[in-house]
């Protein structure tokens, strides 16, 4: 397909990326929808989503490191793209010549940007976003110099004070009292910049879990990131928002065998068929993203509609199922992750299943996994 040579790919459903973010939209009528496609979209494919979502209403993109947004400006995407985290000052130059919106936190941040923007001779004052740290303690400002930071920001004359941002650290836990305090610290800070005279007019707090528990976040503008790829952003939430997981991992069957009772399959032998079985092997493994503690938490993944468990430990570039005595055939379709003739195997529950999260499934799995998409 396509050219590839090998049976292993992810087909990216654009159609649901956009009736995500559709769904996003009417969860936060009263705000604009940042959709975050930092990582490659989460393993998705970023240029490709970053169409879908502002075709389907999007106002802005959300990027973490300076080369993501250049290299969706090179697409020809001409949203307003939004560096959620300071970039390094010998970076600023390349913020600005792709009109990237900073988020700053440090003087030195915003002195670097303050400089390019004044070397550039723009004709206009060039937009940034202030992080204040209201609880999350990775990056931001103090709530009280938020002010401080603000008034230096208007007062370089090369800068607009555009937006105004926090992260929330517990939201996907909605009954924990924590999110309600980094609410009030936030708005807080908010009031100490609104005396001073500064009001600026994109204020946005709400990540995917706080869109859906706490309404009072949601301010001008929602950084919906995993919802956007139809995965809740955390079990307590399944269900909350009318999404659909965008992605599948897929693959086929290249060769089967039939093994006797108390042979051992895989790296340590540790997988010992417990009768006469056939034992079938998948050109996919733990370098394109299939956790490697996968078959000994239970993994499974699906042929012919079927659950088959993964047999012995995950390999660099294979995995082996154990069919038992079921008809498996080589050049069979197998779904690892997505949906199957009514079965479905989710992001979600591998997360489950390794003591991880949704996040990381599907962020990491890998560049040399083509990506297919479908409208």
């Amino acid at each position: 397909m396509n050219g590839r040579l090998r049976p292993t790919w992810a087909e990216v459903d654009l159609g649901a990326v956009r009736a995500n973010t559709t769904a996003l939209r009417a969860a936060c009528a009263t705000a604009e929808v940042m959709a975050v496609v930092k990582a490659d979209a989460y393993g998705h494919g970023a240029v490709e989503v970053s169409r879908a979502t502002l075709d389907a209403g999007a106002a802005y993109l959300g990027v973490a490191l300076v080369e993501e947004g250049v290299e969706l400006r090179e697409a020809g995407i001409e949203a307003p793209i939004v560096v959620l985290s300071e970039p390094p000052p010998d970076a600023a130059a390349e913020v600005v010549a792709h009109r990237l919106t900073p988020v700053v936190y440090r003087p030195s941040g915003v002195e670097a940007i303050a400089a390019a923007a004044r070397k550039a001779d723009l004709p206009r004052p060039f937009p940034v976003h202030l992080k204040v740290d209201t609880g999350m303690h990775r990056v931001g400002c103090t709530p009280g110099d938020a002010a401080v930071l603000a008034e230096k920001i208007a007062g370089t004359g090369s800068l607009r004070l555009e937006g105004f941002c926090t992260h929330f650290a517990l939201a996907d836990e909605p009954d924990e009292p924590y999110t309600g305090q980094q609410i009030a610290a936030f708005d807080q800070a908010r009031e100490s910049l609104s005396r001073r005279g500064l009001n600026p007019p994109v204020v946005h707090a709400a990540n995917s879990a706080a869109i859906i528990a706490f309404p009072a976040a949601h301010y001008d503008l929602v950084r919906a990131g995993i919802t956007v790829y139809g995965l809740p952003p955390s079990p307590a939430f399944d269900g909350a928002l009318d999404i659909h997981p965008a992605l599948s991992l897929r693959s086929r069957v290249v060769h089967v065998q039939d093994l006797d009772a108390g042979d051992r399959v895989s790296y340590g032998l540790r997988y010992a068929l417990a009768r006469r079985a056939r034992v079938a092997t998948v050109p996919v493994g733990y370098a394109d993203g299939v956790p490697r503690s996968l078959a000994a938490a239970g993994g499974e993944v699906l042929v012919r509609g079927r659950r088959y468990p993964i047999a012995g430990t995950v390999t660099m570039d294979h995995i082996m199922l154990d069919a038992g005595d079921a008809e498996i055939a080589v050049g069979d379709d197998v779904v690892l992750l997505g949906r199957q003739e009514g079965e479905q195997v989710t992001a979600t529950e591998w997360a489950d299943r390794t003591g991880t999260i949704a996040y990381e499934i599907v962020s990491r799995i890998g560049s040399r996994v083509p990506r297919v998409f479908t409208s």
